[in-house]
């Protein structure tokens, strides 16, 4: 029966320890400092934040700067993800896939640059700001306000008087400023362009005696690694194979929001064409439902190993081109 006992105490020693060992790793909603039932909408919220606040290079005399910010961003891969999040809540961090392992540099780029801005511009979004207002709270005491300037007559005698110009100022109760802080929701519209303002009336610096300034939010697009805005256009650059640019070929390019442009070509394609994709930019500010053009620069890479003499021969044979060699003026188009 001892016996039994103890062998019955080693297998749930050895369930605990099982458990246990599932359930190892790190504590990614305690990084992001949410609930396990958060959002999407609270993770992006609540990396955005602590992104800014982590990074190592606001950081510098931080040894564990680049550990927090790598925490931070495997939290923010897994959690943001609803299939790893779900494998996630059920066996931890070690019951994920092993061998994946990604660049929480990239994922910050990627947030506060490609999606964050770009991508917004194409589909909209709300943006929400922290800020700390300073806020008129009452305080014990009175204060002097309203002050202004008057005109005092004195008579000094008979028949002379003197004027004199004072400063009076009435009595109000006393004030302090208190940092509150407040969110605000900015709407990023489709379509919206550089130095757009958005004005925030009365959430501007407060004056104690008078209405509070306004706030105004300026909007400053980032660049992307992939597109180039002009105007409603989207312009990309795409490198083809010589052969590629010889015998054509089939290629997505992923546009902002994920969607895939598809691209055929079956002719041959020279070094520097153009292809405009219509509708596939971005939208018009004005009315949303006109849409720019995607227009792509085809680059040719050439082949980097020199051909053999009969490899040249072959390559003269199959083009059959005679020379076109010329000279010419190629800057004033002659």
């Amino acid at each position: 029966m001892a016996v039994r006992g103890m062998n019955l105490c080693s297998i749930c020693g050895l369930i605990l320890y099982f458990v246990a060992a599932v359930f190892a790793g790190r504590d990614f909603y305690k990084i992001l400092g949410v609930s396990r039932s958060a959002s999407v909408k609270d993770i992006k919220k609540a990396y955005r934040k602590l992104a800014l606040q982590l990074h190592p290079d606001r950081n510098q005399d931080d040894p564990d700067a680049q550990d927090k910010f790598a925490d931070l961003g495997a939290a923010y891969e897994v959690l943001s993800d609803e299939e790893k999040r779900k494998q996630y809540d059920q066996y931890g961090e070690e019951g994920l896939k092993e061998g994946h392992h990604s660049s929480h540099g990239d994922i910050f780029s990627s947030f506060f640059g490609d999606f964050g801005f770009m991508f917004e511009v194409y589909s909209g979004n709300f943006v929400e700001v922290v800020r700390n207002k300073p806020i008129a709270k009452e305080a014990p005491g009175k204060r002097k306000c309203n002050c202004r300037q008057e005109m005092r007559t004195t008579q000094l005698g008979p028949g002379r008087f003197q004027m004199t110009q004072e400063v009076v100022c009435d009595e109000c109760p006393n004030v302090k400023l208190v940092n509150e802080e407040k969110t605000l929701e900015v709407e990023i519209e489709q379509g919206v362009r550089d130095e757009m303002e958005y004005p925030f009336i009365g959430e501007g610096e407060p004056h104690i005696d008078g209405e509070p300034g306004d706030l105004r939010f300026r909007i400053k697009v980032m660049k992307h690694p992939v597109f180039e805005r002009r105007g409603d256009d989207l312009y990309t650059n795409v490198t083809i194979s010589l052969v590629e640019a010889l015998v054509g070929f089939e290629m997505d390019i992923k546009h902002l929001d994920g969607h895939k442009v598809h691209i055929v070509r079956d002719r041959i394609t020279k070094p520097g064409a153009k292809l405009w994709k219509k509708g596939e930019g971005l939208p018009n500010f004005d009315n949303n439902n006109i849409r720019g053009s995607l227009i792509v620069t085809f680059d040719v890479e050439f082949p980097k190993d020199q051909l053999d003499e009969k490899e040249k021969q072959d390559v003269r044979q199959l083009l059959k081109q005679a020379s076109t060699q010329k000279v010419y003026n190629g800057l004033q188009g002659y």
